[in-house]
């Protein structure tokens, strides 16, 4: 088979009104919706098979609204709770840092080390997917996410602590790999980026409303009590988990069902768990440009969600002269609902301008045309609102009102460019979509742990208006690269698949 035809078929999709479940056909070199999938399971009216360990793969596609509104309330559910781990500490930083006898700084880089231990953490769980399940892998994560967080909760020393604390963070893109691939599954393309934007509101609720909630009770008690809060959180995930999600189907590059199911016990030899472990199952996908460079923008854009969650106790603290915890924890609430509105405005967005191209190409739907519904976040929203927060508390202009209203206005331009690229990760290689999407969060979480780390001593040395510029150019570059995969995409994947003769 030609390159070109190879990549028309894995990313080329027809729309139909109802589809169910997209396979490709031999004959043609786009996807094609079916009704029904030849190999699907039937369906059943009770829980009986969900209560096993290895459940029957289901067809996602049909499941009912209802399970798969749970499902998606569920993985939501736990990007909420691995996220609210990885900031819920920020207003107690102070109070750590005294208990273990060491600094807000030294503290900051271990959060930087939780962050990166997320980006990688797809490297585990991805390749455990394929070893042992989905469903199993899932609910193993819960677990050792639930055992850290009473670890670090119980910790006597700062090893201890960043011990669990990174060991937590192990879990965390996991959560959302997985999450994200379940959502491609369940929900037909015209109304994916709906259920993704309503996913994206529990990875981005967690950030805002964790340092909120930290802060209050830290006031009020021993920061120890958060983690406390994570343990619950995490036991109810795991008890919907193990209730109500099932193995699904994936569809391959031929149409044909593919559930990520454990192989059989003669394939689990020490060679085949080694290959399913090889990092290069993800970063060979970086080859195609049109991947790198949206994944790049995901990297740059999350540059200013960590730059603005780290710093703000540190600049609003001395600025209005703030000295309770609860009270600088509330600031994050702005953001917060900003995130919240630009996830679930961003998806409606992302579907409807799908819905427009798909008429405007007769029928036919490309992957990136959803990334032009986050052009106008990116080149204008964002930059206009991180302009506005960094410089108005470096002149000290406007009062504490002006920031605030900055960073909810900032929280909806970053979640509205965010989900387009989320989605689209989901999407440009549908047979290899948890590599991809693997791939999208190391080069996120990279930038995010390089942003908590450095944005405390930058603002230092020149100022928070000028670090805030910075995320502007950041967004403005991003801006950019989307708009060439907007109009190259697709040049670009066959370009790859010429230049090296991947068949992927």
């Amino acid at each position: 088979m030609p390159a070109t035809e190879g990549y028309k078929g894995r990313d080329l999709e027809s729309a139909n009104p109802k589809p169910t479940i997209a396979s490709a056909s031999a004959s043609t070199s786009t996807w094609t919706l079916n009704e029904q999938h030849p190999n699907a399971q039937p369906q059943t009216n009770s829980f009986g098979g969900l209560f096993t360990l290895h459940p029957p793969p289901r067809n996602g596609y049909d499941l009912p609204f209802w399970h798969k509104s749970v499902i998606l309330f569920i993985v939501s559910w736990m990007t909420l709770a691995v996220t609210f781990s990885s900031t819920s500490l920020l207003p107690a930083t102070p109070e750590i840092a005294a208990e273990f006898a060491t600094t807000t700084e030294i503290l900051n880089v271990t959060n930087a080390g939780v962050l990166l231990a997320m980006g990688f953490s797809s490297l585990i769980w991805g390749p455990l997917n394929r070893l042992i399940g989905r469903r199993v892998a899932f609910l193993l994560a819960i677990a050792v996410l639930c055992g850290c967080s009473v670890g670090a909760a119980v910790a006597g020393d700062m090893r201890v602590f960043t011990a669990m604390r990174v060991l937590g963070g192990l879990t965390g893109t996991g959560f959302m790999v997985t999450g994200q691939t379940v959502l491609a599954d369940c929900w037909e393309p015209t109304v994916r980026g709906t259920a993704v934007g309503f996913f994206m509101a529990g990875t981005v609720t967690g950030p805002a409303i964790g340092p909120c909630i930290g802060g209050i009770i830290v006031t009020f008690a021993s920061w120890r009590n958060i983690y406390w809060v994570q343990v619950a959180m995490t036991g109810f995930g795991l008890l919907l988990a193990a209730l109500f999600v099932p193995d699904l189907y994936s569809v391959d590059r031929k149409g044909t069902a593919n559930p990520e199911k454990p192989s059989t016990a003669p394939s689990h030899n020490l060679q085949n768990i080694l290959n399913a472990f090889n990092p290069m199952r993800v970063f060979e996908l970086w080859i195609y440009p049109n991947i790198f460079l949206a994944d790049l923008t995901c990297g740059l854009l999350s540059t200013f969600q960590y730059a603005i969650l780290t710093s703000a106790r540190s600049i609003f603290n001395p600025r209005f002269h703030l000295s309770s915890a609860l009270v600088s924890g509330l600031f994050y609430l702005a953001p917060g609902a900003g995130f919240l509105v630009g996830s679930i405005v961003g998806g409606r967005l992302s579907d409807r301008t799908v819905k427009r191209y798909i008429v405007k190409r007769n029928g036919t739907r490309l992957p990136q045309d959803r990334l032009n519904s986050g052009l106008l976040t990116l080149l204008g929203v964002l930059p206009a609102a991180a302009l506005v927060y960094g410089w108005s508390l470096q002149e000290r202009q406007g009062g504490m009102p002006l920031p605030i209203i900055a960073a909810f206005f900032g929280g909806v331009g970053l979640m509205g460019s965010f989900n387009g690229l989320n989605t689209y990760a989901a999407e440009a290689l549908p047979h290899r979509r948890s590599e991809v999407i693997s791939g999208k969060y190391i080069i996120q979480y990279l930038f995010s742990a390089g942003s908590s780390a450095a944005v405390d001593p930058l603002i230092r040395v020149i100022g928070v208006g000028w670090t805030f510029t910075i995320c502007v150019f950041f967004s403005i570059v991003g801006g950019g690269l989307v708009l060439v995969v907007t109009r190259c995409g697709v040049d670009m994947q066959r370009w790859a698949q010429r230049r090296f003769g991947v068949q992927l």
